[in-house]
């Protein structure tokens, strides 16, 4: 008997004139990863009802393929092969709802609650390397949080790409909030110093921080982001609040080494997971949460304004697996 894990498909691509749900949308960001996963999985129990060593051996090769790595597949197929001994597993829809549940358990893992200033600003920094959508992403969630009813400053500290500092005014321009920023080859710390003085005398409610991907001098990236961290937290207690790894889903594992540098040097508490609507790679969602002990917190889907999502990880699981 065949069993289709993923009967359920998108009638129409195309976005629809109703505003759409916060499910819809994520689905349709995964339509490449669900369907790919849809094909793989349905030849693995396509031939039997009963789920053996067999199955679980394919299913491992098609999570590997999705990019959720080897050693977060590793884990998953172990917990299902210890129920598969224990208890059994009947058939495709049991094994559907048990996948489901650990990949669910380790995204929520690494769930914490953002705790927010007492009094503003919240300092959020922005890292990673260049050609993620650092700025963009900066721009998308000015325009997010604005939406939210919070005033926004946008602080240009990213002043060794060229154009850069003209790409984030646009955005500032786009979303309707204000933007500090420096000469092109500048101090990003003293960017940085101007753009919380202003946000401390406005009471502004967030001060979001571009910075650098690379430097075009001999100092090193990792020594101007702690620079620029203890520049914050001078001026504003504990800040940065958040400091926000922006990764780039299309390159999946190869993105993975890059981010565990970040992640050791810059402190990072969270993850933009851009590009996901581009890839069928979506497994790396789940890859982040286990290998990089990170929560991924929006992800971008679109090249539109609002085209960014927080991201809830049952609603994530439900969109790449129903």
């Amino acid at each position: 008997m065949a069993f289709n894990f993923f009967s359920k498909r998108d009638k129409d691509p195309e976005t629809p004139t109703e505003p759409r749900s916060f499910f819809d949308r994520m689905k349709q960001a995964v339509t490449r990863t669900r369907e790919t996963l849809a094909d793989s999985i349905g030849s693995v129990i396509a031939l039997t009802r009963e789920i053996d060593e067999a199955n679980l051996d394919d299913l491992e090769a098609v999570l590997l393929a999705s990019d959720i790595g080897s050693l977060t597949t590793g884990e998953i197929i172990a917990n299902l092969r210890d129920r598969a001994l224990r208890q059994g597993i009947n058939d495709g829809a049991e094994l559907k709802q048990l996948l489901k549940a650990e990949i669910l358990r380790i995204l929520n893992s690494v769930q914490k609650p953002i705790q927010h200033p007492a009094s503003p600003p919240e300092v959020i920094m922005m890292v990673g390397v260049n050609g993620t959508g650092k700025t963009t992403t900066s721009g998308k969630l000015a325009a997010l949080y604005r939406s939210e009813g919070r005033s926004v400053l946008l602080c240009a500290a990213d002043t060794f790409r060229a154009a850069a500092i003209e790409q984030l005014e646009v955005w500032a321009d786009r979303s309707g909030v204000q933007i500090i920023k420096t000469r092109q080859g500048g101090d990003p710390s003293a960017a940085l110093f101007d753009a919380l003085t202003a946000a401390k005398a406005r009471q502004t409610g967030v001060c979001i921080v571009d910075t650098a991907g690379r430097l075009h001098t001999k100092s090193d990236l990792m020594q101007e982001l702690d620079k620029m961290r203890r520049t914050a937290e001078r001026l504003v207690p504990n800040a940065p609040h958040q400091t926000l790894l922006v990764m780039d889903a299309t390159t999946g594992q190869n993105g993975m080494q890059q981010a565990r540098l970040f992640t050791e040097a810059a402190r990072v508490t969270g993850i933009v997971l851009t590009k996901l609507d581009g890839t069928a790679k979506g497994g790396i969602v789940v890859a982040i949460a286990r290998e990089l002990g990170l929560p991924v917190l929006y992800a971008g889907v679109g090249e539109k304004m609002e085209d960014i999502l927080p991201f809830d990880p049952a609603s994530f699981v439900d969109s790449l697996l129903d």
